[in-house]
Parts: C-alpha cells; structure tokens; sequence
C-alpha cells in the first residue's frame, strides 16, 4: 500500500480524533461517556496506525503528523485529574469516613491502649498522690505544686489566646504524625507514645481528684479533647496499622503491605489535621473563658463528639454497606 493510499483509507478516523481531542479541550476534558469510549478506541487505532507508518514510511509527512496526532491524544487519555472541588468534596463526605472505618479495629486498639493506662494510673493517684513521683515525667510534677494549691494552670490570658491557640494546633499536629509515623518501626514505639500520653492524662486527673479539682480540670479539657483525644487514637491506630502490614504482611512481599497500609493511614492522618485545627481553635479560646458556663463547655464537647462520630461511621456509606 502507498502512502497515499493508506491517508485516504484512514483520514476519517483521524479527522473525528482531531476533532474528539478539539472538544475535550474546550470542554476542559469534559466528555460524555461515549465520547471517552470513542476517544480510547480512536487513540488506539491511531497508535497503531502510526506504527505501521514508522516502519513502511519513515520520514514522510504522514509519520509525523501521526506522531503529533498520537503524542496530543496521550496527554488527553493519561492525563492526571486536577485536584478540583468535587474530588475534595468527595473525600470529606465519603473518603475520609470510609477510610476511618477500614482502619477501626487499629483506631480501637489504639484508644485501649490509651485509656487502660490513663485509668489505672487515674485511680493509682486518686488513691495515693505519692504514686504521681514515679508514674509522671519531671515536667508533669512540676505541676503538683500548682494543684496542691488547688488552683489550674488552664488560664490563658486574652491577648495571648491566639498564639496559644496556633502552639496547640502546631503541638497536637506534631504529636499525632509522630504516633503515626513511627508505627513504621513496627508499632512499638506508637504504642509507647500513646501509653505514656494516656499516663500523664490519667495521673494528672487522679492528682487533681485527691486534691478536689478534676471537675475543673474537665470542664477545660472536656470542650476539645473529645475531637483531641479521637484523632490521637485516628493517628496512634494509622501507626499501628504500618506496625501490622510489617509483621504480619499476609500473602503479600512486606514492602507490598506496607505501601498498601500507607496509602489508607496517610490519607487517614491528613484528613484529621482539620479536626486538629478546630481543636486548638476551642482549646485556645473557648477552654480558657471563664465567663463562659462551665455547661456550655461540657455542651459543645459531647455535642462535638456527637457530630463527629456520627460522620465517621456513618458518612459515606452506600446502600449495599
């Protein structure tokens, strides 16, 4: 066959690519279904097209314009989707929440191995505040001196809220991508990060209930730590989960499994780095407030964790979940 004879045998069908490849861009890649399905069968045919042109009529016209025709329709079919609204809306309103249900039982865990310690050493203190000299770091006893005062070191002057605010948000961010991030090391050292955590929280609250102050110390935890404490258990479980796809890889290669577990916990971590900020946008400023009713605090803390894990297990879910 000629080179002639092989244009007007084919021309047809790379005149409607041209003018497919035309419309997606115009349209910004917006094609109805059979369009896309004519596009991948017309690309197809052209890349094939274009290799019988390379090997029959190297160096004419037609190969060239082949290889533009094919080159253009590449970047249309494997270009990547830009990160638009309706793909972050897609993930806030299902993504996430589904992501947060595949990782449950590590999430589990991961509370449970917060909160036996924080109550065990809750109680150890309550019962005996001398425990508090060996189950709490040197930097946490410094506070007993306040406590023994019965007073809390929660006031946060006015002016100084905002940058309060912005240090807990920076602090709770770096807390929980150290829990998460170091479950690549096999969990251990995730579990230790939640372990101790759970310590100082449960024997700070068993100091301040021996000297009559937990009512107090909750009524200013209770605004943010129940959107704190669940992403802590969001990131310490995501770091779990890498410690599991390592040890226990299944029929997967470890690295396989642990790219698999990686990919779900890494989305996980970055969706609840918004929950973090309104966290620290309570604690800043809400938390501190002493006009405002001890009530309203306890309100917006059970009404928070309400909302929140509502959407968590139920936000996404299709018909056949």
């Amino acid at each position: 066959m000629s080179a002639e004879a092989f244009i007007r045998a084919r021309r047809e069908a790379w005149q409607e690519l041209e003018n497919l490849l035309d419309a997606a861009r115009r349209s910004n890649n917006r094609l109805t279904p059979g369009q896309i399905d004519r596009l991948g069968a017309l690309y197809r045919a052209a890349g094939a097209d274009l290799a019988v042109a390379q090997r029959d009529f190297p160096g004419r016209d037609v190969t060239a314009y082949l290889n533009r025709l094919v080159s253009r329709a590449h970047a249309v079919v494997y270009r990547e989707k830009p990160l638009a609204w309706g793909r972050l809306r897609w993930f806030v309103t299902r993504g996430f929440p589904r992501v947060y249900r595949q990782t449950w039982p590590f999430t589990f865990a991961a509370a449970l191995m917060f909160l036996i310690p924080a109550l065990l050493a809750g109680l150890a203190v309550r019962a005996d505040p001398d425990a508090a000299g060996w189950l709490l770091p040197p930097e946490v006893r410094q506070l007993e001196a306040v406590i023994q005062e019965r007073e809390l070191w929660t006031q946060i002057p006015i002016e100084e809220r905002p940058y309060a605010s912005s240090f807990i948000m920076r602090n709770n961010i770096q807390v929980s991508f150290i829990a998460f991030g170091l479950g690549a090391l096999g969990g251990v050292f995730t579990l230790w990060v939640l372990v101790l955590n759970g310590l100082i929280l449960g024997g700070i609250t068993g100091l301040t209930g021996y000297y009559g102050l937990a009512f107090d110390l909750w009524t200013f935890v209770i605004g943010h730590g129940v959107v704190e404490l669940s992403v802590i258990f969001m990131a310490g479980g995501a770091g779990l989960s890498l410690g599991w796809a390592l040890l226990r890889p299944g029929l997967l290669r470890r690295r396989d499994a642990l790219a698999q577990a990686a990919r779900r916990s890494v989305r996980l971590v970055i969706g609840a780095v918004p929950l973090l900020v309104i966290a620290g946008l309570i604690e800043g400023f809400l938390s501190p407030a002493e006009t405002v009713h001890w009530g309203v605090k306890w309100g917006v803390g059970v009404g928070s964790g309400v909302m929140l894990y509502s959407y968590l297990m139920f936000g996404g879910k299709e018909a056949h979940d």
